[in-house]
């Protein structure tokens, strides 16, 4: 029987977006489960803030994809090529890719570039789609996943991941404008990662700002909000105050390398 770690642990491996900085890595998270590792969109600079927690990308088991804009998904292919090298050491363990509709069509263009340099032998990959259009849904060993579609892009979803057999709810909203599917999927969380690239007085179709963010979490009564994804505007507001006058609970403002736990 495998050996259960005695931890839930999410650590910010992101927390910026496209726009190069030396602070803020592209989008992405990691969420340890008991020793279970799930990796959270792949911006430039996540294998490289993996390190730098001490975990590998031998380590990770799921990558959960939110859509598939490149501050979101670029080093999927590194991380890929990485994983068939050296030869004999090549990944073992499966890794399972959960995303949308449409991303296996993502994924075939990548492949009509790159090849077999990204192709790795079966069982070592796999590759599930949820519902981009309604709720869908999925049960592995550690924990289960929801999914609802958002505002962003057509095959934009927000994940809801419920650890077992403790339930535990970890909420990540990607990128999106406003949304009562956000809320909907957000109810009662213990932890909603929450997109919020604008201070309130910039607010930019499809994207979120701290006053939004705050007023979802209200509304779904999540017990701790950590806003991410913050274009370099945001360095230079107070957006934990804009955030404050719709949201009451704990806050964080995320930074990469911040670990947060469960208590």
């Amino acid at each position: 029987m495998k050996k259960r770690a005695q931890k839930i642990e999410l650590t910010i491996l992101g927390s910026g977006t496209c726009i190069p900085s030396l602070k803020r890595s592209s989008c992405s998270f990691l969420l340890d489960i008991y020793g279970e590792k799930l990796l959270f969109d792949t911006g430039a600079g996540t294998i490289r803030r993996l390190l730098e927690t001490g975990a590998s990308i031998e380590d990770i088991g799921y990558i959960f994809y939110s859509h598939f804009h490149p501050d979101h998904t670029g080093e999927l292919v590194s991380f890929l090529f990485s994983s068939k090298y050296p030869e004999d050491c090549a990944r073992k363990k499966p890794l399972n890719i959960i995303a949308g509709k449409g991303f296996k069509i993502f994924f075939n263009g990548l492949k009509a570039v790159y090849g077999n340099w990204i192709e790795l032998a079966e069982p070592a990959l796999n590759i599930m789609e949820l519902d981009n259009k309604g709720h869908d849904s999925a049960e592995f060993e550690e924990f289960r996943v929801e999914s609802i579609p958002v505002d962003h892009n057509e095959e934009s979803i927000a994940y809801r991941i419920i650890t077992l057999p403790d339930k535990k709810i970890i909420v990540y909203s990607g990128d999106t404008d406003y949304s009562e599917n956000l809320i909907s999927i957000s109810k009662d969380a213990d932890i909603l990662i929450c997109e919020s690239a604008f201070p309130d007085e910039l607010k930019t179709k499809g994207h979120m700002t701290p006053g939004l963010a705050g007023k979802i979490a209200t509304r779904a009564n999540v017990r701790k909000l950590v806003l991410t994804h913050f274009y370099p505007e945001c360095d230079q507001r107070d957006i934990f105050s804009q955030c404050r006058k719709t949201y009451k609970g704990q806050l964080l403002l995320a930074e990469d390398l911040m670990k947060i736990y469960f208590d």
